[in-house]
């Protein structure tokens, strides 16, 4: 078995790689901004069921400042780069974002080529690959990347800036380190524990009840499955050089997510709006809240896209939306979010 480094393990997809990689008999490090957090991210892996803490060690490193990271990457075989700013709204200036994004990867692919890991598998986006295009009938593939002359949010940007940035460095500078993306759309699926994603949040809004459903869409994958596809696209030659979009087919409208959730759960989604909200109302809302804002360049853009190359080159399956969005509302229920 290897030793594998994940970045942001106490984040909720770097959680759900960690837990991946310990139940496959690997040898796992992650870091971490302040050590502090150690026992709290090892209890909440102990509860989800991780075991193996012996084969877990973690590290203090951040993505703003170079201390740390040589030491977390030596004698590791691949890294798992899965941390990046999620800032809680729009910033001010949006270098607050993309400069900290994509200068960390940097760090980590320059520490991690410096220590002579095999590769990197890095945890992009589908915001990389298809906003800032117009409408289309046909699902978008890895060939596409983002127009950031386009309309999109400062996150979306600064990972369609950092997963460029990234091809660019291992090109140039890279030596004989590999690298590897996984472009996950919308990432639903359980909670490890009450600190989860902001698509989580967009379940738990619709569980504890809103007037009705803005005319949104969401590429929808369980984050177990996007887990696995990192660990796929780790150990496969086929994937060296290569980027996998995870998606578990075409997109859903928030109407349709809500309508899940009414189907499946019972009485637990009694409050869950049963209509839409025309897109007018949004616009007017916008004017006064800054939250409704950031859905205006969203409003009725359904963009799909394509997993086939994952399934086709590393044999990845994922679960079905619907079971993905019902676990997202199962997990937030038992562990009392909502």
């Amino acid at each position: 078995m290897s030793r594998v480094l994940v970045t942001g393990g106490s984040g909720f997809v770097g959680g759900h790689v960690v837990l991946q990689l310990l139940r496959a008999g690997h040898e796992v490090r992650t870091t971490v901004r302040s050590l502090a957090r150690e026992p709290e991210v090892r209890a909440t892996l102990q509860r989800a069921g991780a075991g193996a803490a012996d084969r877990l060690a973690f590290f203090a490193a951040d993505l703003g400042r170079d201390g740390g990271w040589a030491e977390a990457v030596a004698g590791c075989d691949y890294v798992m780069h899965v941390a990046s700013p999620l800032p809680g709204g729009e910033p001010k200036n949006p270098d607050d974002v993309i400069v900290p994004a994509r200068d960390g990867t940097l760090r980590v692919l320059r520490a991690a080529r410096d220590a002579g890991v095999k590769r990197v598998v890095f945890t992009s986006t589908c915001g990389a690959i298809y906003y800032g295009h117009p409408p289309r009938k046909e699902p978008f593939d890895e060939t596409s990347w983002t127009n950031l002359a386009g309309e999109m949010s400062t996150y979306v940007r600064s990972k369609a800036i950092t997963e460029r940035a990234a091809w660019d460095f291992v090109a140039r500078e890279g030596g004989e380190l590999e690298l590897s993306a996984v472009n996950p759309s919308g990432i639903f699926g359980p909670a490890m524990g009450p600190d989860y994603s902001s698509s989580l949040e967009l379940v738990k809004r619709l569980l504890v009840g809103m007037p009705a459903c803005p005319q949104l869409y969401f590429g929808v994958v369980d984050v177990r499955d996007v887990a696995d596809l990192h660990l796929r696209a780790m150990t496969s030659p086929a994937a060296r050089g290569e980027r996998f979009i995870a998606v578990a087919g075409d997109c859903m409208s928030l109407f349709d997510i809500a309508e899940v959730l009414r189907a499946r759960l019972g009485d637990a989604a009694r409050k869950v709006p049963t209509r839409q909200m025309p897109n007018w109302v949004v616009r007017v809302m916008a004017r006064f809240s800054p939250q409704m804002r950031q859905l205006l360049p969203l409003l009725g853009q359904a963009r799909n896209a394509t997993s086939a190359k994952a399934e086709r080159v590393l044999g990845w399956k994922p679960r079905s939306r619907e079971d993905a969005v019902v676990a997202t509302a199962q997990s937030l229920i038992e562990f009392g979010v909502v």
